[in-house]
């Protein structure tokens, strides 16, 4: 039954009431949305807040015709002071917060109006769906404004002509930032250790446990970080695409909003979208992109991974060990302490691989780093010497 069809002409009280609390929650609604909207800088997603705004004060309209046609009488348009409160709350928490929080909001109040129209859709006629997929409609949209990130890459993505960054070279970052935390970790120890006793044999086994037990920490980290990173990437690109099977049109809509968010026109973003549509995979792979973030199959596997970072954690933590190999005393702390800023300086040029920084600065950083460890460590370990024997 559309609205424009015979109504009765009186509505029971409840019914009336609840008509009456529809209302006042679109007004606020309304109201709540050019208040974000007032807060947004960025234009795209300003007039996708006003659209919202415009949807929320026509569902109020259409409840205003409801009351009058069950007999009832419209309210004036004042906020009572919980809504007035809740404008403030969203003006303060941050417009990010408010979003996500008026995203949780749409999809209550689309079930409240199902389970309306469940009690009263023969008496109130078609609008309780209509508005219902309404609510549905401005949860997507919000889902999509608290989920749009990074610059723009749709239209590469729309005409397939950029594929998902893959890391390559994550095995030999892997392997720096392995050889850098066992450096540091068993210089660390032997400094201690050479502080406290300067019998060589005590700081060789120290180190040499330190190197072994670094480099499975690392190893076992390493692994369990790519298995846990292959794992999350499986589990969300299924996810994704049970969703587009479910409800296409939906996914469709979300990324058309993604890409209006990003600066094309509906048309433009239609376009692209209807480019897509004729690869299902691209959508998917664009759809993740896009909506999950993320940037392609993660390139790294745990096996290799693992011997990556534990093999060069063990490279890195025996290099200061190796003098207690040959010498003993003070000539083997010097020695250790010399080889090991030689290699924290070595550590730090090859950073700047992965960095935009001067390998020189990023050297002398390591080595800047690697002496204020040996000081300290050497400092803690002659204290507890005097102190702990």
């Amino acid at each position: 039954m559309s609205d424009t069809e015979q109504q009765p002409s009186k509505g029971t009280p409840e019914l009336l009431r609840l008509i009456e609390r529809n209302l006042f929650a679109e007004r606020e609604d309304a109201a709540m949305y050019r208040k974000l909207a007032g807060q947004e800088s960025d234009a795209n997603r300003r007039n996708l807040l006003l659209r919202l705004a415009e949807s929320e004060d026509e569902h109020a309209r259409r409840w205003e015709h409801k009351l009058l046609q069950f007999g009832g009488r419209i309210p004036p348009p004042r906020l009572n002071v919980l809504s007035r409160l809740r404008l403030w709350l969203a003006g303060n928490v941050g417009t990010e917060a408010a979003i996500r929080r008026r995203e949780a909001g749409e999809e209550q109040t689309a079930e409240d109006y199902r389970d309306m129209e469940r009690r009263y859709g023969p008496e109130a006629g078609d609008v309780l769906a209509e508005i219902e997929r309404d609510e549905r409609s401005h949860a997507r949209k919000l889902r999509v404004l608290s989920q749009a990130h990074g610059p723009a890459r749709a239209l590469s993505f729309a005409l397939g002509k950029e594929h998902w960054h893959r890391h390559e070279h994550n095995w030999l970052s892997d392997a720096i930032y392995g050889a850098n935390d066992g450096l540091g970790a068993v210089f660390g120890i032997v400094s201690g250790v050479a502080g406290y006793s300067d019998t060589g044999r005590f700081v060789l086994i120290s180190g040499i446990a330190g190197m072994i037990a670094s480099a499975l920490s690392m190893g076992a980290g390493a692994y369990l970080a790519a298995k846990s990173e292959r794992e999350l990437y499986e589990a969300e690109l299924h996810r994704e695409k049970l969703e587009i099977e479910q409800d296409p049109e939906e996914e469709l809509e979300e990324l058309s909003l993604f890409y209006q968010l990003k600066g094309f026109t509906e048309a433009e973003a239609a376009t692209l979208v209807e480019r897509l549509r004729q690869d299902p995979d691209q959508f998917l792979r664009t759809m993740a992109s896009e909506e999950l973030g993320m940037s392609g199959e993660p390139s790294r596997k745990p096996g290799p991974a693992a011997w990556s970072a534990g093999l060069s954690t063990a490279a890195g933590a025996i290099i200061p060990v190796i003098p207690f190999f040959f010498l003993s005393g003070m000539p083997a702390v010097i020695a250790a302490f010399a080889v090991s800023l030689l290699a924290h300086f070595a550590v730090g040029a090859a950073k700047s691989l992965f960095t935009n920084r001067s390998w020189i600065w990023s050297g002398a950083e390591m080595t800047l780093v690697g002496v204020l460890e040996a000081v300290v460590t050497y400092g803690v370990g002659r204290m507890a010497a005097v102190y702990l024997r």
